[in-house]
């Protein structure tokens, strides 16, 4: 991975699950939608001033969601923000940054 780049794209796993539970309020009020499905397939990440995670959720059926969460450096602690989510996705769409 180059510094400041993206890493290869990683299945979901506990810890990015831990993320979109944390932020899925926040998402569901950026789209004004309620999600009863909300689970983590695959992501991305970024190493910046902390670290910026793109990720694939999985909202039901055939829909899903990517979003950009930043994750600040522990000493600022203001924790998980969500920066944006883009809708209308599928199963196939490659996440890229946004």
């Amino acid at each position: 991975m180059m510094c400041g780049g993206l890493t290869e794209l990683q299945n979901g796993n506990d810890e990015i699950q831990k993320i979109c539970n944390i932020v899925k309020s926040q998402a569901q009020q950026k789209t004004g939608k309620t999600y009863d499905v909300f689970i983590a397939k695959s992501y991305r990440s970024q190493p910046v001033a902390g670290t910026n995670f793109f990720i694939k959720v999985h909202v039901g059926g055939d829909d899903y969601v990517h979003i950009h969460v930043l994750q600040s450096l522990p000493h600022v602690g203001a924790g998980l923000e969500l920066a944006d989510i883009q809708e209308s996705k599928r199963h196939d769409d490659a996440i890229e940054y946004f």
